[in-house]
């Protein structure tokens, strides 16, 4: 409504009418050139400054996107949120979007009614946000997670490949008795992995054993819980393969603490390549994923629905990125 009123100033003050300082705003190029000089002169002299946001829906869309990402303990700490936000907010500084960041939960639903596009970081428990975002006709894209059916557009991860070959590794090593500490299994990636290490372990013709699985949460303290039950079981395992870096870390701190060397005992991998963990007694074997790279994929395939006319896609687009073992000193052959 103020925005209304400051227009209707300026026309009165360049003897215009509103829709015609409207016009100039919005840069519409029907306008006379005369009209355009002196509502030009009008802002300047009453210093008014047009809502932006108003200008972009007058042009019949936002140049804005959402991004949402589930609410879980630690979020600020966590290096999957970080890389997100960062891969996201460099592609909207290059495309010359504004960002909205929305946490989720099951009852904090985003306000999608001033924002040109959403994007999601992973669906955990916001699935009815994700419905209520395509029901209403607003561009979205899904990342970190898959759906075979639907309508839904997204850029994921090869989560289960990863976590074979990291599996893989250690059975090419020599290890046969492999733990592995899962990340939170309501995430789809965390089922991923679980998934990927039976299979590895299976091709390989290996025992899948129901006391080497220790349920996690991507949390340190879950890992540690996770270690001191390890600690317990006879024989011991000779590797670990840990569904994210921060378990893994915490893998290595527990075993060390307990007199256990890595990797001369125990052998440690771990997923996501955060630059965190090459400190240590030894720098941490791990599967890069490429986060950045999938936050500013998704961006921009946003961006592009967005920009096109009508707003929606030609089609619903499906982007699978790989993932890479990088192979450091928590590791070794026996």
């Amino acid at each position: 409504m103020a925005d209304k009123t400051r227009i209707e100033e300026v026309a009165r003050a360049a003897g215009v009418s509103p829709t015609t300082v409207s016009r100039v705003i919005n840069k519409i190029p029907t306008v006379k050139e005369s009209n355009r000089i002196r509502v030009q002169e009008a802002i300047r002299r009453l210093n008014f400054k047009p809502n932006v946001l108003a200008q972009r829906l007058a042009k019949g869309r936002a140049d804005n996107v959402a991004l949402v990402i589930p609410r879980y303990e630690g979020i600020f700490f966590s290096f999957y949120a970080n890389q997100i936000i960062r891969g996201v907010g460099v592609a909207c500084e290059s495309l010359k979007l504004d960002l909205i960041l929305h946490l989720s939960s099951e009852r904090n639903f985003i306000d999608t009614t001033s924002a040109g596009g959403v994007l999601f970081a992973d669906v955990i428990s916001n699935k009815e946000e994700l419905d209520s975002v395509l029901a209403s006709g607003i561009p979205c894209i899904v990342m970190n997670h898959r759906f075979e059916e639907g309508n839904v557009s997204y850029v994921a991860i090869d989560n289960k490949k990863g976590a074979r070959e990291a599996t893989e590794y250690l059975i090419r090593l020599g290890h046969k008795n492999i733990a592995h500490i899962t990340g939170h299994l309501i995430t789809q990636s965390a089922a991923e992995r679980l998934e990927g290490y039976n299979l590895a372990l299976k091709e390989n013709n290996l025992p899948v054993k129901e006391e080497l699985v220790f349920k996690g949460d991507y949390s340190r303290p879950s890992a540690r819980r996770a270690i001191m039950s390890l600690l317990k079981l006879k024989p011991m395992p000779t590797a670990i393969f840990a569904g994210c870096d921060d378990m893994a870390q915490e893998a290595i701190s527990v075993l060390l603490e307990n007199g256990i060397k890595v990797p001369d005992d125990v052998s440690v991998i771990g997923f996501d390549d955060n630059p965190i963990c090459l400190a240590g007694s030894a720098a941490l074997t791990t599967v890069r994923q490429p986060l950045v790279e999938m936050a500013a994929k998704a961006t921009s395939l946003l961006h592009k629905i967005i920009s096109s006319k009508p707003a929606k896609p030609s089609a619903k687009t499906r982007i699978i990125l790989d993932t890479d073992l990088i192979i450091r000193e928590s590791c070794r052959q026996i």
